[in-house]
């Protein structure tokens, strides 16, 4: 029998400020000097109950602000002890990264000490970092239990845990280190979640877990932001190697490709090096020291375009983003709108050009369905478009059509 589902509950009307919230003075000011002067609707949905001890399930999109809609109330709830009482745990080195970077301008306001625990770095530093003693950890799964089965670090003192993108832990397979995660953890203690999609499995494990949670959620419908202008250029197999070129030429600004395979993402990296083009690579393959190093420079300025496999798809943020090419079409519309969240942040505009061929019919009509609209077609300077068919609502007459 199926249960039932948890029950969502609505969101502030009014956002005011941080304070209002409930958020203490000086964290207010101490966000104020880093740029948050008003929360953002995730913010001022899970903050307040989440301050007061509650557990709660937060659903919100990509660049939405979930980082301090955890991190404040864990931060404010919080006090020394050199015992692990906060822990976050991440799917991605990247987004773990991210969440730290984060916490490092706030943790000092209350003397606090944290750790990142991240794999494709030495153990020894963690290892010291650990038993000088830790208030907050964040970490990705597989390195958390590798440090708890060394017993360099102990989950049982642990009062707050936030689990953030379980669904992307999910599709990475890490059910399994989620679960022995929360064998080790207190059964008593607050339990924040985030995602972007709540799976059925992830429901279960919500409501294994968690304790009668607050359930917020703020996804767009499946759309992706109002400031995003799609485009599709429909091209035949042997003529996508040209068009992502031509993209990268006529499209100014930072400009961030995604590519299905890490060999295809090597491959584009040093063409559009041969073009003149200033491009770093960011998949698996490479050592976390280079991943960081593309992430850095790709945010700052020292590389016009960042070539990555989806692993850079969730989470990251990359602020200022100007331009997506999907070189390859993602495997879902979730994927789809996660690849775009990385432009149009905010009140900032962005492009998202996607190469298709006719392998693809079926996911751009999924993702005309979801977005609530048809993808512009348009064509790359110097690439013969491939030419369209589709059939009419009746019958089997089928419409060939040269692409605009």
């Amino acid at each position: 029998m199926e249960t039932k589902g948890i029950p969502q509950h609505s969101a502030a009307e009014s956002l005011g400020g941080f304070a209002d919230l409930g958020v203490s003075a000086p964290v207010v000011e101490a966000l104020e000097r880093i740029g948050f002067h008003s929360p953002t609707p995730i913010q001022a949905a899970v903050i307040p109950p989440a301050l007061t001890g509650r557990d709660v399930i937060g659903l919100a999109e990509t660049g939405s602000g979930k980082t301090a809609a955890f991190s404040l109330p864990m931060l404010e709830r919080t006090e020394p002890s050199g015992r692990c009482t906060g822990l976050v745990v991440c799917p991605t080195r990247e987004i773990a990264l991210q969440t730290k970077r984060f916490l490092d301008g706030l943790v000092g306001l209350k003397g606090l000490r944290s750790a990142c625990l991240i794999g494709g770095v030495k153990l020894p530093p963690q290892t010291e970092k650990l038993r000088g003693g830790v208030d907050l950890v964040v970490a990705t799964p597989g390195r958390l239990l590798d440090h708890c089965r060394r017993r360099n670090v102990s989950l049982d003192g642990v009062r707050c845990l936030v689990l953030d993108e379980a669904d992307h832990m999910l599709d990475l397979g890490f059910l399994p280190q989620m679960q022995e995660i929360l064998d080790l953890v207190p059964s008593r203690r607050q339990t924040l979640m985030f995602s972007a999609t709540l799976p059925q499995v992830i429901e279960r494990l919500a409501k294994r877990v968690m304790s009668d949670p607050l359930r917020f959620d703020l996804l767009p419908s499946g759309r992706t932001a109002e400031g995003i202008e799609h485009r599709l250029y429909l091209v035949h197999d042997r003529d996508k190697k040209s068009c992502l070129v031509a993209l990268t030429h006529q499209q100014e600004g930072s400009t961030l490709v995604f590519m299905r395979r890490k060999v295809d993402a090597d491959w584009a990296s040093r063409q559009l090096e041969l073009e003149g083009e200033s491009v770093a690579r960011l998949h698996s393959d490479r050592s976390q020291s280079q991943r960081v190093a593309a992430l850095e420079g790709f945010r700052k300025g020292g590389f016009r375009i960042l070539v990555a496999t989806d692993l850079a798809a969730r989470g990251i943020d990359v602020p200022r983003c100007a331009h997506i090419v999907n070189y390859d079409l993602p495997a879902t519309v979730e994927d789809y709108v996660h690849r775009a969240g990385r432009t149009a942040r905010g009140s900032l505009k962005g492009v998202v050009s996607s190469i298709g061929t006719w392998r693809d019919k079926q996911m751009v009509r999924d993702i005309e369905a979801a977005i609530g609209e048809p993808l512009p077609r348009r064509v790359a300077a110097g690439v013969t478009p491939q030419e369209e068919r589709r059939s009419t609502i009746r019958g089997r007459e089928r419409v060939r059509r040269r692409l605009m």
